[in-house]
């Protein structure tokens, strides 16, 4: 699986081949840095380690700066491994090596991308489980629009059980979103179209995968 790491610009629009209007997120897609090659023999499977972002010198453990010194490159922000990584890729990529995203992707690619969606706080069950709430505000429900109603506890079973929807706090996971179609491509720029809409916040990061 070959992919990259990229930063979420923003969305904006375009127009497809078929004319039709097509929401589309900008991502600014590396160049991302080799900084680990790992072997079936050494490690017990195939996969490259990407990293993406400027990261401050003093603010880098001292065991990540010798990670990043034996790659030759400056110390980074983020780094994930991509397992089984393009073929063409294969015993010609190495330590210190650029990844750029039009190395990985092509316009007309579909990919995978991944990210973390933005944090809501602490929610209760209308926003945060879809609950739709009484409705009506007759016959003595006071105040119980967006209440949750019964969570099922009494004498028996004495507890909540596992998994019960309730408040809590909401956002903030980690989301994937498949089959997403490569617009285009500014490679001067490190520049990835993407259509659709991808999780996170702007400036998150995000994992695109093929």
């Amino acid at each position: 699986m070959s992919g990259i790491i990229g930063k979420k610009i923003g969305m904006t629009s375009v127009y497809g081949a078929d004319g039709r209007n097509v929401a589309c997120t900008l991502i600014e897609a590396g160049p991302c840095v080799v900084t680990q090659v790992k072997n079936e023999e050494g490690d017990g499977y195939k996969a490259v380690q990407l990293a993406y972002d400027e990261r401050k010198e003093k603010n880098t453990p001292k065991a990540m700066k010798g990670h990043f010194e034996r790659a030759s490159t400056t110390p980074k922000k983020k780094l994930v491994e991509f397992r089984n990584f393009r073929v063409e890729f294969e015993n010609e990529v190495g330590l210190g090596d650029e990844i750029k995203v039009a190395d990985v992707f092509a316009e007309g690619d579909f990919l995978d991308a991944i990210g973390t969606s933005k944090g809501k706080g602490f929610q209760g069950v209308v926003k945060r489980h879809n609950f739709a709430g009484v409705g009506q505000s007759t016959h003595g429900q006071h105040n119980r629009e967006r209440a949750p109603g019964s969570i099922g506890g009494a004498s028996y079973p004495a507890r909540v059980f596992k998994g019960m929807r309730m408040a809590g706090r909401d956002g903030g996971n980690r989301v994937k979103v498949t089959n997403l179609e490569v617009m285009k491509i500014y490679p001067e720029h490190n520049l990835i179209l993407i259509s659709g809409s991808i999780p996170g916040a702007k400036n998150s990061y995000v994992i695109l995968e093929k």
